[in-house]
């Protein structure tokens, strides 16, 4: 029997490990699916990782490679390999290992699989089917990991951190972009992040989208839906990222429609009390540190949950995506004196206005926002006090 498993060895659940050892937590166990930990970050050869965790800026594979390192330090046992098939309830795990399959059983289980990028199929991209065609997964596991560039002159769509990330991995191994494509009318970036294609004298295309992909056997041009036609080798889909969820979706957990990810309480609990979820699985997409951040706290949680210093989940609190919101995390809240933690939201379209959580007609808290698409968004539960009646809220923005 295993205290805790924990699916997934990038930062989210790496962090866990290593918080639910330093709590005394016994067993602990990393189920990872490669041939080593990290996850996203360590085919990302470029900086900024690992400032907070080890006070010093380390390119993605140094920062794996710390974090791995730190992992088999602590004791934490690693399953690499090792693939989970299925979820039963009470934290019983179908797994795939090179020896075969095998049935393994945890007190508890921690979710952390990430995210990833929505394929060419779901952006319902028209066209040939020639090759260069990536997303950024694809391109830095062949620039960092198999040393081959597979396209000189590509279009690049989108610019959410990770499209900016692309081009520092395109400039660095002399690839030139010939344009960005966006399909909002400015960056999704935070500012002044937004300027770099720009500084690099890349245009971009605010506004617009691909309409088709045209060519034989490799990409020789995209058509625009304005009608524009650029020449190029390939084409490079960032952002839009998914949850991860496979495995929740095919199992018996809750999961909410909005977020993509399992449905959790504040504490990081879904709804068979026996699994959490932490980091981008839950909702994409955050940056390393913060899902490192994010796995520690949520191992403090479980750590308190073995010694039964949580709460029941009895009588809970339905937490309901309301007007002008994409989803909110968590989608319901375990009932106790004082909340605490945070709520984190995303919007849909460009918003200024009230953020309100609301038990009918009655106020719980209220603050102004003004955000756009894909930016984090949080909201403190200190001070929201929900009447003992009440089951259900709503958080939503109004003008």
């Amino acid at each position: 029997m295993i205290d805790v498993a924990v699916i997934g060895g990038g930062p989210a659940g790496i962090a866990a490990a290593l918080a639910l050892r330093a709590r005394g937590v016994e067993r602990v166990a990393i189920i990872e699916r490669e041939g080593s930990l990290g996850g996203v970050p360590r085919h990302c050869g470029h900086p900024p990782f690992g400032l907070r965790e080890f006070g010093r800026i380390l390119t993605g594979p140094a920062y794996a490679r710390r974090l791995e390192a730190k992992a088999e330090a602590a004791g934490v046992e690693i399953l690499l390999c090792h693939s989970v098939l299925g979820l039963k309830p009470g934290g019983v795990l179908d797994v795939a290992t090179p020896e075969g399959p095998r049935t393994v059983k945890a007190l508890r289980v921690l979710l952390a699989t990430g995210a990833r990028e929505a394929p060419r199929s779901a952006r319902l991209v028209g066209g040939a089917r020639p090759l260069g065609v990536l997303n950024t997964g694809a391109l830095q596991a062949y620039v960092y990991l198999q040393g081959l560039v597979p396209f000189a002159r590509p279009v690049v769509v989108g610019t959410e951190l990770v499209g900016l990330s692309a081009l520092a991995t395109c400039r660095g191994h002399g690839i030139k972009p010939v344009a960005v494509v966006e399909a909002g009318n400015r960056a999704t970036a935070r500012w002044p992040l937004g300027l770099l294609p720009r500084l690099l004298g890349i245009p971009v295309y605010y506004n617009s989208q691909i309409a088709e992909i045209r060519g034989g056997t490799r990409v020789e041009s995209v058509l625009l839906r304005d009608g524009t036609v650029l020449d190029c080798d390939g084409v490079l889909l960032t952002g839009r990222f998914l949850p991860e969820a496979s495995l929740a979706r095919l199992s018996h957990l809750v999961v909410d429609a909005a977020s993509g990810g399992p449905a959790i309480d504040q504490y990081g609990r879904c709804s068979d009390a026996a699994y959490f979820a932490a980091g981008n699985l839950l909702r994409p997409i955050e940056t390393a540190g913060w899902s490192f951040r994010e796995g520690w706290t949520i191992a403090d949680y479980i750590a308190d949950d073995l010694a039964g210093g949580l709460p029941s989940t009895e009588g809970g609190v339905e937490v309901v995506a309301g007007e002008g919101l994409k989803f909110v995390v968590p989608q319901r809240l375990t009932r106790v004196t004082q909340l605490r933690g945070l709520m984190q939201l995303r919007v849909n379209a460009p918003v200024s206005g009230q953020l309100r959580v609301r038990a009918g007609d009655e106020m719980l808290a209220c603050q102004h926002i003004s955000t756009r698409p894909e930016r984090r968004i949080l909201l403190d539960m200190d001070g929201i006090k929900i009447p003992p009646e009440v089951s259900r809220i709503v958080v939503d923005i109004a003008p």
